[in-house]
């Protein structure tokens, strides 16, 4: 079976949408067809069925594939030390609260860079002892996640680390193992991963949260799931904590709840914050 003997029917399409939308809240557009055909075409073909339409059949009764079906329309581009200026807040806000503890929440931790840059940016500022935080990552994708939990990347994967950092908290792999890089163990017991969906009736994450980070995320979704899930967040978030948001995300519509105080960071409207 080649790539031309599949076809995704309108139906098809239109199935597709309906149960990753009520799954995942994910909003795919007309003009995401053939995103959505080229990524479950190998799903397709890897249970051996023969159409679009038999393998869709398999999905209620069989949670395991379901799961590999959220697996492969999720998207998950990100890379280490992405918007820097967010992790300059991270360090600040945990500075000024470090007589407590901090929790810090990364709500769609892809294969795991992100949770990792924060980690280092507060191993940094905290050189002669342990950062007072507490990392939960989370995401929808069980795949990625295994990959964020192990903690080992390829070195082009790196290529935004510098030198320094890559001495300091990484472990170079040597022969086998060469071309690779495994977080340093300091940074990874900062780090607790755990599978969620933001459209979940629950959380598995604590309360309260002092920063949620969830970048480039509420992009796909519709306007009534993103508001959905930011009201959900500020019920976690602490009167005194941070949203943080992706560049390419406005809250304008959340107004009423959130204020911005930096860029694409946000803190309670009622709040006088800090």
């Amino acid at each position: 079976m080649n790539r031309e003997d599949l076809t995704l029917s309108d139906r098809d399409f239109s199935t597709v949408r309906q149960l990753i939308h009520d799954h995942a809240g994910i909003a795919f557009h007309e003009r995401k067809r053939t995103l959505v055909h080229n990524r479950l075409a190998p799903r397709v073909r890897a249970r051996r069925t023969s159409t679009f339409a038999e393998y869709l059949a398999l999905l209620p009764d069989d949670p395991s594939e379901f799961q590999e079906f959220v697996n492969a329309l999720t998207t998950n581009l990100t890379s280490f030390f992405r918007e820097p200026h967010h992790f300059d807040v991270i360090v600040e806000y945990v500075r000024e609260n470090e007589s407590r503890q901090s929790t810090i929440w990364s709500a769609a931790c892809a294969t795991g860079e992100e949770p990792y840059s924060i980690a280092i940016r507060l191993a940094e500022a905290y050189r002669n002892r342990k950062p007072p935080v507490r990392i939960i990552a989370t995401d929808i994708d069980t795949s990625i996640l295994a990959t964020a939990s192990a903690a080992v990347y390829p070195l082009e994967r790196l290529a935004n680390v510098s030198r320094d950092r890559l001495t300091a908290f990484f472990e170079r792999g040597v022969g086998m193992k060469a071309g690779l890089a495994r977080v340093a163990p300091r940074l990874r017991d900062l780090i607790e991963f755990r599978p969620l969906n933001l459209v979940s009736p629950s959380w598995d994450v604590p309360m309260p949260i002092d920063i949620i980070i969830c970048r480039n995320v509420l992009i796909y979704f519709d306007q009534a799931t993103q508001n959905h899930i930011l009201r959900r967040f500020a019920t976690y978030l602490d009167r005194s904590g941070r949203l943080i948001t992706g560049h390419a995300e406005n809250l304008h519509y959340a107004r009423g709840t959130f204020a911005p105080c930096g860029r694409s960071v946000y803190r309670f409207a009622s709040s006088s914050g800090k």
